[in-house]
């Protein structure tokens, strides 16, 4: 999804994200799969591709418990 910003490969995609790149993250996963509530925390904790996964990882979990 990631690589889609700026028109690059998947393989350009850096493993930091800046804070423009999140809140496109963010608005292009809430459109593809409904509203995503993430708090301040989760949100810090995606400053990388790793923590961006690791975050969706933990509310697909905690969906599943609901």
């Amino acid at each position: 999804m990631l690589a889609t910003y700026g028109d690059r490969q998947p393989e350009q995609v850096p493993e930091a994200i800046d804070s423009l790149e999140l809140a496109w993250l963010i608005h292009q996963i809430e459109q593809r799969y409904g509203m995503l509530d993430v708090d301040d925390d989760m949100i810090a904790r995606m400053s990388t591709v790793t923590g961006v996964l690791d975050v969706l990882k933990d509310l697909r979990v905690g969906s599943s418990h609901d």
